[in-house]
């Protein structure tokens, strides 16, 4: 079974369609216990860090995500997903984020240029070898919305790059967790075989 967790933070009709594409029935759900019957969990999310923190610890959804992510589920976070999983965000100062990967979320710089958020399709290099990306050429093209962007403190983990005004960590890989900035569900034929990779994990 494949769980989504709902924390009410957007963009999860897109995911739910996106594996049922794929032939993968989704249970969206914010119950610990159907969490941890999961054999594969989604963090989806659009929206604000700080307000994103609240909600689960509202819904009490904290600890089982910390659970899933240390007992060894297959376990990923898409866009503020991923944000989620690190230390904290320049977009809310002062709120911990789940800390279950080292790293900061920075803003995107202005530099007068490029618009802020960044919003379209943008190209991956893989500094490390990612299962994510089995199959998957360099340079393939992914479909990000975003204003703030990962800083990993330890870059082994990175499995994916892109570049827009600054280097930005587009995906994480370690152990049996696994986050990508940018959104697979709206990546066309490559973000589905980044879902299929996820689930074949």
């Amino acid at each position: 079974m494949l769980a989504i967790i709902d924390y009410d933070a957007g963009n999860i009709k897109s995911v739910i369609n996106a594996f049922k594409m794929l032939g993968t029935e989704a249970l969206v759900t914010r119950d610990p216990k159907e969490i941890m019957k999961a054999d594969h969990v989604i963090l989806p999310g659009v929206g604000a860090f700080g307000d994103a923190m609240s909600k689960l610890n509202e819904y009490d959804l904290t600890d089982v995500i910390r659970e899933v992510a240390g007992n060894g589920t297959p376990f990923m976070g898409i866009c503020l997903g991923l944000q989620l999983l690190f230390d904290s965000s320049e977009e809310s100062e002062g709120v911990s984020g789940l800390g279950i990967l080292r790293g900061k979320i920075k803003r995107i710089p202005d530099n007068g240029v490029l618009k802020v958020p960044q919003i379209g399709w943008n190209s991956l290099s893989y500094p490390n070898a990612g299962r994510l990306f089995k199959g998957i050429d360099e340079e393939s093209y992914v479909y990000f919305v975003h204003s703030y962007y990962l800083d990993a403190e330890d870059k082994g983990i990175v499995t994916a790059t892109t570049e827009y005004g600054t280097t930005i960590d587009a995906s994480v890989e370690q152990g049996n967790v696994f986050a990508c900035q940018f959104h697979p569900e709206k990546s066309a034929e490559v973000g589905m075989e980044i879902l299929k990779n996820f689930l074949s994990v």
